[in-house]
């Protein structure tokens, strides 16, 4: 019997920002989804508009997998994730050690295949998957914050921070021409 599926089917369980008050829960499967379609948009504006030779499939993959180790670790939040370098160090450790537990729950073969997006950590897909994550956590920030939860005010701060200062001209590009769509309700996203 191997167990990789049902670990990461249990990605729904596991809820995000747990140190902050949140209007809308948001759980790791949703995260990674919506991460997913972001690093995918990012490849395809990188390589249509700045002369890119991005993978967006790959990114796209390695973004729906790049949570998997919290099936085991669960999601530890970044204040105390980044404290100091020794729980940093130690936690990458853990996040290391979770996904290969995991990937040893697939037959050989599969393993084989798909440990290569779960372990990437040093691509340029990779990388975009990074930015998508910061604007992942920008637009979870405007959600809240638009719904009156002025929690999320720090955070929206310091991930814009991130956002801004992004070495890929396709994240610039994408704050500049897609993110003021985030703060329209349905109506004015409907309306032409």
């Amino acid at each position: 019997m191997y167990k990789f599926y049902a670990f990461l089917h249990r990605m729904r369980y596991i809820n995000r920002w747990s140190l902050m008050r949140s209007y809308f829960n948001e759980n790791v499967a949703e995260h990674s989804h919506c991460v997913a379609l972001l690093a995918h948009s990012l490849c395809i504006i990188q390589n249509k508009l700045f002369g890119g030779k991005l993978d967006a499939d790959r990114a796209a993959v390695i973004a729906l997998y790049h949570e998997t180790s919290e099936v085991i670790t669960g999601d530890l939040p970044t204040p105390i994730k980044y404290f100091n370098n020794g729980i940093t160090d130690a936690y990458k450790q853990l996040e290391r050690e979770a996904e290969q537990k995991i990937i040893r729950q697939l037959p050989p073969v599969l393993a084989e295949e798909l440990e290569g997006y779960i372990v990437d950590k040093k691509s340029d897909e990779y990388k975009v998957v990074k930015y998508a994550d910061k604007l992942a956590a920008y637009i979870k920030c405007i959600e809240e914050i638009e719904a009156g939860n002025p929690e999320f005010n720090s955070a929206i701060e310091s991930i814009g921070k991130s956002v801004d200062g992004a070495e890929m001209e396709c994240v610039k590009y994408f704050k500049e021409n897609f993110i003021e769509a985030f703060y329209l309700t349905l109506d004015k996203l409907q309306a032409e």
